[in-house]
């Protein structure tokens, strides 16, 4: 697409340049550009880190870490190649490293990013004003990642891998900016081209319809029951849910400290046992819980933990109960950490081989 400039005389052609003919760098012009305007190509986004890694292997850096206002993090990477190179594949990866933040990591690295630009650091304040949030909520903070990617052009194979993986409900984009030179001036023009943004309901639509109809397709209701060994004791037939929570119970009752396992399961760090403190029965626990989620403007739903009084477990002067939200591909992977954390209780699972009607 061409740009033209209108005057009294006619219309004239804007040169199209690159990023490096107009002397723009990536990080030391583009980026720092990009983080004090990121609306440009993520609308409603603070950003938190510029040049974010904080993991082993810091020679990997997320350009710009951002927070949307649906408490998404959100990854943006920057180029001003061409092609766009393989950066769809570089913000899996940031993506992926950065899924697991809790509030207090996103806090911690925001406080680092206020220092760096020598503001006075209160990333807590800042994030929750942002949010239009009271206090802090885990359960709704960082459940998600976007990726945004920047570019001043996109190759044939960058846009149809990302158009397949958004197909697969991720949530990626391609914005565009195409720099043009107007005498001394350089001009951008800046466009979402995946998804297009007229087209964003109706392909939101379409994604949640393929996944629907693929879950019923190889998925479908998973009813296998499960026989389950532990200290050499073996119960039959448990569901899924309780089989994940006997084990668990069980744990706890040997010594275990609830919070150990709350670790143990990274990708729902903090919300696998919630605990309350004191001695408490169900009808105590559920009272408490929900003034907790009232005084942090959330809401406390019993149906979705084990809080009877015959599930609760007492540790060190708190009450604790599970979740029951055990769906998906994590049971499996979260029964098999269990296995190979806690080696001495021996723990094996295997599906029931003849189901009870």
């Amino acid at each position: 697409m061409a740009i033209f400039e209108l005057s009294r005389d006619g219309v004239a052609k804007v040169s199209e340049v690159t990023f490096g003919e107009a002397g723009v760098r990536e990080r030391a012009d583009l980026q720092r550009v990009l983080r004090e305007n990121v609306h440009i190509v993520s609308p409603d986004t603070l950003v938190i880190a510029e040049e974010f890694g904080d993991w082993e292997d810091s020679r990997r850096r997320v350009d710009l870490l951002g927070l949307d206002k649906s408490a998404k993090l959100v990854v943006i990477e920057l180029k001003r190649t061409e092609d766009g190179g393989h950066m769809e594949l570089q913000a899996i990866r940031y993506a992926a490293m950065v899924s697991t933040m809790t509030f207090e990591q996103v806090v911690h690295a925001h406080n680092q990013h206020l220092l760096s630009q020598g503001n006075t650091p209160d990333a807590a304040e800042a994030i929750l004003r942002f949010l239009e949030w009271d206090a802090p909520d885990e359960d709704r903070f960082a459940q998600d990642v976007r990726i945004v990617l920047a570019s001043a052009e996109f190759s044939k194979e960058l846009t149809s891998s990302v158009m397949w993986l958004n197909g697969y409900d991720l949530d990626i984009r391609c914005v565009r900016l195409k720099p043009y030179r107007l005498q001394e001036r350089i001009l951008v023009d800046v466009q979402q081209i995946i998804p297009l943004p007229e087209a964003v309901d109706y392909q939101v639509q379409i994604r949640e319809k393929n996944r629907k109809e693929r879950i019923a397709r190889t998925d479908g209701p998973d009813f296998t029951r499960y026989d389950v060994s532990m200290d050499g004791k073996t119960t039959l037939g448990m569901w899924k849910r309780k089989a994940i929570f006997f084990l668990c119970r069980e744990l706890c009752r040997s010594g275990v400290d609830p919070e150990e396992i709350n670790q143990l399961f990274e990708w729902r760090a903090n919300r696998v046992w919630r605990g309350m403190n004191g001695t408490l029965n169900s009808p105590e626990y559920i009272a408490a819980a929900t003034k907790e989620a009232e005084q942090r403007s959330t809401t406390f739903e019993s149906r979705r933990w084990f809080c009877e009084d015959n599930e609760l477990v007492q540790f060190k002067g708190k009450t604790y109960a599970l979740s029951n939200q055990w769906g998906g591909p994590n049971w499996y992977k979260a029964m098999e950490l269990l296995k190979s954390k806690y080696t001495a209780h021996k723990i094996e699972f295997t599906p029931t081989q003849a189901a009870e009607e």
